[in-house]
């Protein structure tokens, strides 16, 4: 029982880690402020750490096959501290690729293994309140992130000189911690594959066949639209208070707070609203609440609509990855690893918005950035008609 409390605290701490990717939008906007960038150059930083999930996403199920679980979460662990360290060192733009490269394939390889690992120490029991609660502590470490890079940009300059980026070196302490107390945790079950295994090859075109499936490629899309405005608004909410209200940018960090604050919140209440609501009703109201979002940003023009707006979107976009990951995983269930391999790389979909919102912005400002989401909303409307009434 000890051992399995300890286990089960080093995942949450792993779950903490997983979070470190929603620092990407926070580090862009300051990346763009210091070296003058345009919209469009800059949101590559963020397109670039969603990119790796459309490569590695399958073969990561692979590699957990070959050498178990823990070893791969161990990898990611280690592949993520890397990716923090480096822009202790610098914060050129050609450094900062490298180092949100290294993000991305560290969180891919964790959003793929950690799931399945808390599923093997929980035994499946009680594993929906757990997950639930990983991704209440994944959250805590997204709103944080524009908190600390804003007060090491205001407090920490003239003693330290890493200013914003001392947010890099704290998520590294925490990274490590991790990684130390889950090598150190003896974790039973996790056992390697013993037969001989399809090639990565096959693995893709397994997954892609599926795309023939229509509620496979609907939710598969969905998926991405989830993403893309996940990530479009961490990217786009402070330049709006920005361009609209004159804050500065370490002021205007806050609205990433205020997003990843409301989208937490919707994860702690969806898995009730979940159980004593029809999942298409729920999906209903969350679309909704998006669409009105969507208005809000862009034509609000005071601080307290834009702030309306984004917590909107925060709350309604919270619960759009498992409903419509469970809608393709019940429509399939002989096919769950498949399934599950597509729709994690449908988390690519934070690769494609923040690029085409970074054109639009620079050629219409952010009401640009805003109708690229709102296009995502509209494709979530359509995708009421695949949920089941029951």
């Amino acid at each position: 029982m000890k051992t399995n409390k300890i286990a089960i605290l080093s995942v949450m701490l792993c779950f903490f880690c997983m979070g470190f990717v929603d620092l990407v939008g926070t580090a862009s906007n300051y990346v763009k402020a210091e070296q003058g960038l345009s919209d469009s150059v800059a949101n590559i930083l963020p397109s670039l750490v969603f990119f790796w999930f459309l490569i590695f996403s399958v073969p990561t199920s692979v590699l957990m096959n070959k050498i178990g679980k823990k070893n791969t979460v161990l990898l990611s662990l280690v592949v993520t501290a890397l990716s923090l360290l480096l822009p202790v060192f610098g914060n050129s733009f050609p450094l900062m690729l490298v180092a949100f490269s290294l993000l991305g394939i560290g969180n891919t390889l964790m959003q793929t293994s950690l799931n399945p690992l808390l599923a093997l120490i929980s035994g499946g029991k009680n594993l929906a309140s757990q997950l639930t609660f990983g991704q209440f502590i994944k959250a805590i470490a997204s709103f944080m992130a524009p908190l600390i890079a804003g007060w090491g940009y205001k407090a920490l300059i003239p003693t330290f000189g890493l200013d914003w980026r001392i947010l890099f070196a704290i998520y590294f302490v925490f990274s490590v911690v991790a990684t130390l107390l889950l090598w150190s945790t003896p974790i039973d079950g996790d056992q390697k594959a013993d037969k001989e295994l399809p090639s990565v090859g096959t693995q893709f075109v397994n997954c892609f066949r599926l795309l023939g499936v229509p509620v496979v490629l609907l939710s598969f899309l969905g998926i991405m639209c989830h993403v893309g405005i996940d990530v479009g608004t961490n990217t786009t909410a402070p330049k709006l208070l920005i361009e609209r209200v004159g804050m500065t940018l370490d002021e205007a960090g806050f609205a990433t707070s205020l997003y990843f604050i409301f989208r937490t919140i919707g994860c702690l209440t969806g898995s009730y609203f979940l159980r004593v609501l029809k999942t298409r009703t729920f999906f209903i109201i969350s679309v909704v609440m998006m669409a009105a979002s969507m208005l809000l940003m862009c034509f609000g023009d005071t601080k307290t609509l834009l702030y309306i707006g984004i917590a909107l979107v925060g709350y309604g976009n919270s619960n759009i990855f498992s409903m419509c990951f469970a809608q393709a995983l019940t429509a399939m269930p002989e096919k769950q690893n498949e399934v599950s391999g597509l729709m994690i790389m449908g988390l690519f979909g934070g690769t494609i918005f923040p690029l085409l919102m970074g054109f639009a912005s620079d050629a219409m400002g952010q009401i640009g950035a805003v109708a690229v989401m709102a296009v995502g909303v509209l494709y979530l409307f359509t995708y009421i008609k695949q949920l089941k009434t029951a």
